[in-house]
């Protein structure tokens, strides 16, 4: 007999699949270190990103992101934030307010 192991309320389940995509973006709002930081995505959905920044962020700050050709911007909740090897950190970001044209479109 198999026994369901005990689910950890700790455990993130994402709800759409994200795509290895590298797209230079910008990160504003921090708030400790003000600027813009011109970055870029590790990967990516219709409704967030994962993103590289030297900045560390906290669980539910508040951002802008922004992509480097204009054509998307979003205000943004940190959903995470984990150090790297070496220096900086990757960051998801759950898209709060998209305007515009994004590379991964919500199936509607």
């Amino acid at each position: 007999m198999h026994s369901t192991p005990p689910r950890n309320a700790n455990t993130f389940h994402r709800a759409e699949r994200r795509i290895p995509m590298e797209i230079p973006v910008y990160l504003d709002g921090h708030r400790i270190v003000p600027g813009a930081e011109s970055t870029f995505t590790e990967n990516v959905s219709a409704r967030g990103a994962r993103v590289l920044s030297v900045r560390r962020w906290e669980p539910d700050e508040k951002l802008t992101f922004v992509s480097r050709t204009g054509e998307f911007r979003s205000s943004a909740r940190v959903a995470y934030c984990h150090p790297l090897q070496g220096d900086g950190f990757a960051i998801g970001v759950e898209f709060l307010e998209p305007k515009g044209r994004w590379v991964v479109q919500s199936p509607r």
